[in-house]
């Protein structure tokens, strides 16, 4: 899934309002994860059994009215070159307002499709006000309500009919190399681990340009091992500015990740696991993606007997729920365990890519389920009489029973202990689904 959606547009809009809205569409599947600095920036949206990735651009409080058109043009630049669509939202209570038009200008300039959405139109009379932003001059415009939800179904047929088999199936990719992203926040580290692995034994086959500019596959083959990294760390710093930047290396980390099979998290030591490293965690969890955490700059670290274990204990608190996953602390510059870390990301991959007997799976699960039974519901026993593996590129079980519906997330979370206790699934998020037998 590497189809991306930008939304711009000026303040007060309701882009925040659509966002959430796209988001919670199918709660079931999606969730948002909640921004660092502005609540709620990016995360993944599905329509018809189609996924993309959203990002929201807006947010900025313009101290005045130049500066604010400086930042949202340079944000609006990104999305441009970054995203596959554009959602150019506009509001109808104000009619077309010089920001609208600077955007709308800077927006025809592209060759990428580029939907107006006029919100707010929640009547007739605002309907035949909001035909007014057909002068902006782009083909596709939009109609809707961002707190009713009226006409977003529209919205979001068109938008996902552009996404092809390609762009929603970058599973079956070409290279069956295990692929490994190097993710993180900026001044961590992911560039020295990146020269620390291919740095002086440079015996790599080819550097592969990545499909965004400045994700760089470097194919490598050392020790017996053969794998591709892709690194995100090449950010072009386009400019000083620290929101910019952060909101060019989300784009960017977002983009490998869906190409990645297994995230090596590099965190600084220091600075020890912040908002923005749970939610980058949180996205490639829900995109399915193995997991390993470095803790990187460990040797500038003062330590006693239990530093790394305690350490580690807070590290997992905040990662909760998903906490089976492997942490290593590490020192890029003075290559201490950075080979340990690749050994890792191998048996990740491999957990992730691992396909269990059904009748190995019975014999162990339906002995969990006799060991602990769901509870009982409404005077009723429910009853599993049957799992299976799905075929799917992450973990996947389906337990059949007699009520579906009615298995709470505790019995959910045992089941999938007991999955992860005898089945080797470490660093793999683990997906369990009811289903009526």
């Amino acid at each position: 899934m590497s189809y991306t959606v930008a939304i711009v547009g000026r303040p007060n809009v309701g882009k925040s309002t659509f966002f959430n809205r796209l988001l919670e569409q199918r709660k079931a599947i999606v969730d948002d994860i909640s921004g660092v600095t502005r609540d709620r920036q990016y995360g993944v949206a599905d329509w018809n059994g189609k996924s993309f990735n959203l990002i929201d651009t807006g947010g900025f409080v313009p101290d005045s009215s130049d500066i604010f058109e400086i930042e949202i043009r340079k944000q609006v630049k990104i999305a441009i070159e970054e995203a596959n669509a554009i959602i150019f939202m506009v509001d109808v209570t104000t009619g077309i307002t010089d920001l609208d038009a600077a955007m709308a200008d800077v927006l025809r300039r592209t060759s990428k499709p580029v939907y107006v959405v006029v919100n707010k139109v929640d009547n007739g009379t605002r309907e035949l006000e909001a035909t007014e932003f057909y002068s902006l001059g782009f083909a596709q415009n939009y109609f809707i309500s961002s707190i009713s939800g009226s006409g977003t179904g529209d919205l979001l047929d068109a938008v996902t009919a552009a996404i092809t088999e390609e762009e929603q199936d970058d599973q079956e990719q070409a290279s069956t190399l295990p692929k490994f992203a190097i993710i993180g926040q900026p001044n961590v580290g992911k560039s020295s681990l990146l020269n620390a692995l291919v740095g002086e034994e440079r015996t790599i086959v080819s550097d592969i340009a990545g499909t965004t500019r400045d994700t760089i596959h470097t194919h490598y083959k050392l020790f017996q091992k053969e794998f591709m990294l892709i690194d995100t760390a090449g950010i072009r710093k386009k400019s000083k500015e620290k929101d910019d930047l952060e909101f060019y290396s989300i784009i960017r980390a977002i983009k490998a990740m869906d190409e990645a099979d297994v995230c090596l998290l590099v965190l600084d030591a220091a600075k020890g696991i912040t908002a923005q490293d749970v939610t980058i965690f949180s996205l490639a969890s829900r995109k399915g993606k193995g997991l390993v955490v470095l803790v990187n700059k460990w040797d500038l670290l003062e330590k006693e007997t239990n530093t790394a274990r305690d350490y580690e204990k807070v590290l997992k608190q905040k990662l909760a729920p998903f906490t089976d996953v492997p942490v290593l602390f590490i020192s890029a510059k003075d290559k201490v365990r950075i080979y340990k870390a690749i050994e890792k990301a191998l048996e990740v991959f491999d957990n992730r890519s691992r396909k269990i007997p059904t009748s190995q799976l019975n014999d162990v699960m339906l002995k969990a389920v006799e060991a602990y039974h769901a509870p009982v519901v409404r005077g009723h026993a429910v009853k599993i009489k049957y799992v299976t593996q799905l075929p799917t590129v992450v973990p996947s079980f389906a337990f059949f029973t007699n009520y579906p519906d009615d298995i709470k997330t505790p019995y959910r979370n045992y089941l999938e202990n007991q999955l992860r206790t005898n089945f080797r699934l470490t660093g793999v998020p683990v997906r369990i689904f009811f289903r009526k037998k």
